[in-house]
């Protein structure tokens, strides 16, 4: 619980991905030091230590020197302690914390001059700066915001607990089922709906070498994938459907799209400007203009793939969006492995 927001447990925790990760690693020839001494491909918890103190004290025991931190992180995680010990690859703990609020991640963009899409804070009850629900509809006139519009947590993940609503009633039902059910805590934001197409775009840090085999000397960004068959205007969580059955990377001519352009563009400041130090994802739509506004920056992208039995639907959005430019799931791997960090070290070529 951070500030009365929560992000729900995810079953499994990210076991799954980690899993992917390890064993893709090992079959391209990396040393990746595991629980098991021989673990199964199709058993995930043989791969990955969990994200406690002890946990990371039996990776080094095991002989690792980088932690590949899939996980969520938060200021306190039992990373922090080890920072100087290890190279990391991940973010900072607290970065992730002070990101993982997508408000005030918004807030920090829009300040910056990047285009996000219009949004505010709603509670049960009035607190400060946060709308109460019964004051909701003076809030949606004062903005000047008009249905459709989002519901959503403010520390979700994925698609967990967004709801497209048309009218005030739908507004007032969702938002109440939300903060009683407290999955999510007692805070939500209402959003403006963006009605045109959606892209995902991942951005890698400077020191992730490009598929051309490039350095950059930047935040660079991999090739937006388009998502399509959203349920209520919403792109479904993949847990429930992969990604691969409703994704695919956009033609290499539409990134001379001047939109298209300008929306890689201001993904790759917004990773520089929340210090993005491993990929991050940043989901973007279309207004009614064709202008695209970004709306969700994930610090932790999804980042499963396929090699392990029964995986090979499982690639990610990073992943779908790596094939385009002749990577596969492993190379996009080794380009992050190539480029981890020291608490200290800045993010630099």
């Amino acid at each position: 619980m951070i500030n009365g927001l929560r992000k729900d447990a995810k079953p499994g925790g990210y076991s799954d991905g980690g899993a992917d990760i390890a064993y893709a690693l090992r079959t391209a020839g990396v040393d990746v030091v595991t629980p098991m001494t021989s673990p199964a491909p199709g058993i995930a918890l043989d791969w990955v230590f969990p994200d406690t103190a002890e946990g990371l004290r039996r990776a080094g025991a095991g002989g690792a020197t980088i932690l590949w931190a899939n996980t969520v992180l938060f200021e306190g995680h039992p990373l922090d302690a080890v920072l100087t010990d290890y190279q990391v690859v991940g973010q900072l703990p607290a970065a992730m914390q002070a990101f993982d609020d997508k408000f005030e991640t918004n807030r920090l963009l829009a300040k910056a001059g990047l285009p996000v899409a219009s949004s505010f804070l709603l509670s049960g009850a009035a607190q400060e700066n946060v709308c109460s629900l019964a004051e909701v509809e003076r809030a949606l006139s004062d903005r000047g915001m008009s249905f459709p519009m989002i519901v959503k947590p403010v520390r979700g993940r994925g698609s967990q607990g967004v709801t497209l609503v048309d009218d005030l009633g739908a507004l007032r039902e969702a938002a109440a089922a939300l903060i009683e059910a407290a999955t999510f805590g007692d805070m939500l934001m209402v959003e403006e709906f963006l009605e045109g197409d959606e892209m995902t775009i991942t951005v890698l840090p400077p020191a992730s070498p490009r598929p051309d085999g490039v350095r950059s000397h930047r935040h660079w960004a991999l090739r937006p994938v388009y998502r399509f068959d959203q349920r209520g205007g919403v792109a479904p969580y993949n847990g429930d459907v992969p990604v691969t059955a409703n994704s695919q990377a956009i033609e290499a001519e539409r990134l001379h799209d001047p939109e298209i352009a300008a929306m890689i563009d201001h993904c790759v400041a917004a990773a520089a400007l929340v210090d993005a130090r491993a990929a991050i994802r940043i989901d973007c739509r279309a207004d009614r203009h064709g202008s695209f506004k970004l709306f969700d920056l994930n610090m932790k992208p999804n980042m499963t793939g396929p090699g392990r039995p029964g995986r090979d639907d499982q690639d990610c959005l990073s992943a779908i969006a790596a094939r385009a430019d002749g990577w596969r799931y492993v190379d996009l791997l080794q380009a992050m492995l190539a480029a981890p960090w020291s608490l200290g070290s800045p993010v630099t070529a």
